[in-house]
């Protein structure tokens, strides 16, 4: 392990001291590797397109909307490769949320999420894109 000095100015330590907080860091050095883990998570991401990952997709729709059932589930048949498990949530009387488990490579993964979130009935949708080693 190795063993560097940061200087933060006031302000930020501050940010730092407040986040540690709220997340139950023990210490500085725990928060600023975790932090330093998903910034160079995020740059290999946008830097090598073609690296595996495993991603969560969460999106919100109405399915008494017109067809909005039946066209994204045909999305995910249509893309069986990537799509490792769903879990599908009855918020209300007409909402729901649908949660996916996704596996490919992160240009496969971000497309699939992209055109899964556009489509004109879904309300809300995010994608979490987490790197993984080739063989993991």
């Amino acid at each position: 392990m190795q063993r560097v000095t940061v200087t933060l100015d006031d302000d930020l330590m501050a940010e730092l001291d407040q986040l540690m907080q709220e997340r139950g860091y023990a210490n500085r050095s725990e928060a600023i590797r975790d932090m330093t883990r998903a910034g160079l998570a995020r740059k290999r991401i946008e830097a090598l397109p073609n690296t595996p990952c495993v991603a969560a997709l969460v999106y919100t729709y109405d399915h008494h909307a017109r067809e909005a059932s039946s066209r994204l589930t045909s999305a995910h048949h249509d893309h069986h490769d990537l799509t490792v498990s769903s879990l599908h949530v009855h918020l209300d009387q007409h909402q729901c949320m649908e949660v996916s488990i996704l596996k490919g490579n992160v240009n496969e993964v971000r497309h699939f999420a992209d055109h899964l979130v556009s489509d004109r009935k879904v309300q809300n949708g995010e994608v979490v894109i987490i790197p993984t080693e080739a063989d993991a």
